[in-house]
């Protein structure tokens, strides 16, 4: 698959990412960062549209920049639109088709085939300067999936869309990557990255500053306790026993009195104490939920 080997772009004085290194695997992986990260420059790279400034950027041991070979197994659906605005989105799809070396015919049966799969449907005969921006969008997943490549690179491909369409478009996703294909979504809005994967590639800066599943993460953070949410019969008494561990920071009751929001600095730690305790005693839980184990939260504490 794409790795990528301490990989630098510049633009002139411009740092687009700095010694970058990753090994993107099969299934989903949510490339997340603030606007001018470096989120579209790193797409670039692996779909083979720049050259590294150093650095390597390779698809199985071969460069992809200037590499036919290794470029039709990757497909790439960029985040402007860049179109043939007189043709039909079938059309679109089946010419980039014949660009990927496939026959004018089998192209066009191929064409129908990625319009079906991201859901176009009729709207696939429409002129593309006739299209909805969401339309357009599946225009440029249906091209990227034309060739039936091993790489998806997908520059924030939800813009645009209605709420149906973006979640046909997670269900897809997902699909794609339990196929077994390499696919990586560039996209701000959180949530919909969480409902795809639990894989992040985060950048801050130029630099990749997390990767690997949310909770694992997470549970990185040592500097920052941990929130879990926990409702009972007996929350007070809970609250009494847990305020001498060790693991516990601090915690709070709710107004309803059968529920309190601890702080811990050890999660495992704390569970594993937890479930002592409960083995022991039975003070009636009913819900334990971490608050802040989640993409939204590991996000906004790493960028902060």
């Amino acid at each position: 698959m794409i790795t990528v080997r301490s990989a630098s772009k510049w633009y002139g004085l411009v740092v687009g990412i700095n010694r970058v290194s990753l090994a993107l695997e099969p299934g989903v992986t949510g490339l997340l960062g603030v606007n001018g990260a470096g989120k579209s420059t790193l797409l670039n790279l692996m779909g083979g549209l720049l050259r590294p400034s150093s650095g390597e950027v390779a698809l199985d041991g071969q460069p992809l920049f200037a590499n036919p070979a290794a470029l039709g197994r990757v497909g790439y659906c960029p985040s402007p639109d860049h179109f043939y605005e007189e043709m039909t989105g079938e059309a679109f799809v089946a010419y980039m088709g014949r660009l990927s070396g496939i026959p004018g015919a089998e192209a066009l049966a191929r064409a129908k085939v990625a319009c079906a799969e991201v859901a176009l449907g009729e709207d696939r005969l429409k002129r593309i300067r006739k299209m909805s921006k969401g339309m357009r969008q599946k225009v440029k997943m249906a091209q990227a999936l034309v060739h039936d490549p091993e790489v998806l690179l997908l520059d924030e491909p939800l813009n645009g869309m209605d709420p149906q369409s973006r979640a046909q478009t997670i269900a897809f996703i997902r699909k794609w990557g339990e196929r077994g294909k390499s696919v990586v979504v560039s996209s701000h809005v959180l949530h919909e990255v969480e409902a795809m994967t639990s894989r992040i590639l985060l950048l801050h800066h130029g630099r990749v500053l997390a990767s690997g599943e949310v909770p694992e993460v997470r549970e990185a953070i040592s500097s920052r306790p941990l929130k879990v949410f926990l409702r009972c019969a007996e929350a007070r008494a809970l609250g009494s026993l847990l305020v001498a561990w060790s693991t516990v920071v601090s915690l709070g009751f709710a107004a309803d009195g059968r529920s309190l929001t601890v702080e811990v600095s050890d999660a495992g730690a704390f569970y594993e104490e937890l479930g002592r305790l409960l083995a022991q005693r039975d003070l009636g839980l009913e819900i334990l939920n971490p608050l802040d184990d989640n993409l939204a939260a590991v996000f906004q504490y790493l960028v902060a």
